[in-house]
């Protein structure tokens, strides 16, 4: 119970950065850009497990053109607030040759995790790769990375976020809208 307690009370000190409705037309906004780009190309969307897995969600509500949905599980941060090495658990079950990819994820951070599997698409064959995150943090990415999502909901400065996918300890990515953390529980 003391964990719950915690998880508690760090949510009701976390500063809302985005609600819902905010979050509401980020998407909305996502899924024109994407809808443009991608209406024609029968894309594979995939998930990355299990940030994305409500952005994921609320964007194929609204794209409203022929796609696949796949998804993949690989993570830096098992639990942890920290990033560490790249774990494969889970690859796409469709082949990805000479198809179009969008990754959605749930947010642009240092960048490792997301330009890995953007690697690992193309190395599966991938027509194009395009990469979608509900949250871009503005901060340096790390050495290596060299993109920057084709589309993104909202902007955070660099701050230690949950809700909507994103997670604090494995906890609160059902929390309705994005927070960032107390400075007192970092």
């Amino acid at each position: 119970m003391k964990l719950v307690n915690k998880i508690t009370e760090i949510a009701n000190r976390a500063e809302c950065l985005y609600d819902e409705t905010q979050l509401s037309v980020a998407l909305d906004r996502m899924a024109d850009a994407i809808t443009k780009k991608m209406r024609d190309e029968n894309p594979v969307m995939l998930c990355v497990m299990v940030g994305a897995l409500i952005p994921m969600g609320h964007l194929l509500t609204r794209l409203h053109f022929p796609l696949t949905v796949d998804y993949v599980h690989a993570t830096r941060y098992q639990g942890a607030t920290r990033g560490g090495d790249l774990h494969w658990l889970v690859e796409p079950r469709h082949s990805l040759k000479d198809r179009t990819v969008l990754i959605v994820d749930d947010i642009m951070d240092g960048g490792l995790t997301l330009s890995a599997i953007i690697d690992y698409c193309n190395q599966m064959g991938a027509k194009k790769v395009y990469s979608a995150v509900l949250v871009d943090k503005k901060r340096k990415r790390e050495a290596g990375v060299e993109f920057e999502p084709d589309f993104v909901g909202v902007q955070t400065e660099d701050r230690f976020l949950f809700g909507y996918g994103l997670d604090y300890e494995e906890y609160l990515r059902n929390a309705p809208g994005v927070f960032a953390v107390s400075d007192e529980d970092l």
